[in-house]
């Protein structure tokens, strides 16, 4: 409930040992330049950890249909902590978690995660409502590419693309390929006429953070056949470094329940192996079906109402029955 609570706030408005390794990674990020193109779009990746004020920016431009109109301009903005979940090399994994007060109380929510795979064998990606697929990567184009695979809050899969860093006219920019992608929530609890995005990704570094741009274009396949377009909408997410709020109460929360995300993400990733895909039912206030009991049991850790053992085996009880193929 507290998840769907700040969901629609957005839509209408731990530890020393992690907050050091963000700030680490920012100045390595801003480092002299380093020993390889490798290294350089690693410390790119990394340079996106950190604390920030966020401002959401979402426009429907250009209608293609005679009796669709755009919607109006939506923005919306946060206080949200970007944590570095795991650095393996060719593999960084980075959470988002929302910071924020309301009515005098700070309240926390995990946010979007997204990994970070150099030279991938394959990503996963989305084939259409409810359904995900690990697809192939051809060789000419993952050789010296990263791919990024994007996690709803309850760890599920949202989109995953494929992409060059690239260091030209003075930006640190990531660009993905077009990939299909879910209804976000904004759009899924509305019912609208498209039923999912074709959307290319850009992460750009910025001298006070990064920003999110994505161009989408709404599509509808509720016909059947080929998708067609309804309307493009751009989105821009800007991330700006602030130390004007605490980031305590997040890093608490990521700290008691980071070992229970640890064994959802395990769960997820065996589902998707034993099914080279994953089927999951999607579910417009909280991304899928899984999203509340998985977003509860974590709360019920962070407040001492569940042990880690007991909420890990109810969470693969969780996981495993949504996604069996029926």
């Amino acid at each position: 409930m507290r998840a769907i609570l700040i969901a629609a706030a957005l839509l209408t408005a731990a530890a020393p040992t992690v907050q050091a390794l963000d700030a680490a990674a920012a100045q390595t990020a801003q480092a002299s330049a380093p020993a390889s193109a490798f290294e350089r779009d690693r410390q790119s990746i990394l340079a996106q950890a950190g604390q920030y004020r966020v401002h959401f920016d979402m426009r429907e431009n250009v209608s293609f249909r005679a009796d669709y109109d755009p919607l109006e301009e939506k923005l919306s903005g946060g206080s949200e902590i970007v944590r570095i979940v795991y650095d393996k090399g060719d593999r960084i994994s980075l959470q988002h978690i929302l910071v924020m007060e309301h009515e005098g109380q700070v309240m926390v929510i995990k946010h979007w995660r997204h990994d970070w795979v150099y030279q991938p064998q394959t990503v996963l990606t989305y084939a259409g409502p409810n359904q995900w697929t690990l697809t192939p990567v051809p060789a000419d184009q993952r050789a010296g590419a990263w791919s990024q695979t994007v996690w709803q809050t309850d760890d599920s899969p949202r989109y995953g693309g494929v992409g060059h860093w690239t260091y030209d006219n003075g930006l640190s920019a990531w660009t993905s390929n077009a990939t299909w992608r879910p209804l976000a929530r904004r759009d899924a609890v509305r019912n609208p006429v498209y039923d999912r995005y074709l959307g290319t990704n850009r992460h750009i570094l910025t001298p006070d953070g990064w920003v999110h741009i994505q161009d989408n274009m709404k599509m509808s396949g509720k016909a059947g056949g080929e998708p067609v377009a309804i309307v493009q909408e751009d989105v821009i997410n800007t991330y700006d470094r602030s130390t004007s709020y605490s980031p305590q109460a997040g890093d608490d929360y990521w700290t008691k329940t980071q070992g229970f995300w640890s064994a959802v993400r395990d769960a997820w990733d065996a589902a998707i192996a034993t099914h080279d895909g994953i089927q999951l039912q999607e579910i417009g206030e909280t991304g899928s079906v899984t999203g509340t009991p998985l977003m509860d049991l974590a709360q019920q850790i962070a407040d001492g109402e569940a042990t880690e053992a007991e909420a890990v085996a109810k969470a693969r009880v969780l996981i495993t029955e949504a996604t069996t193929p029926r």
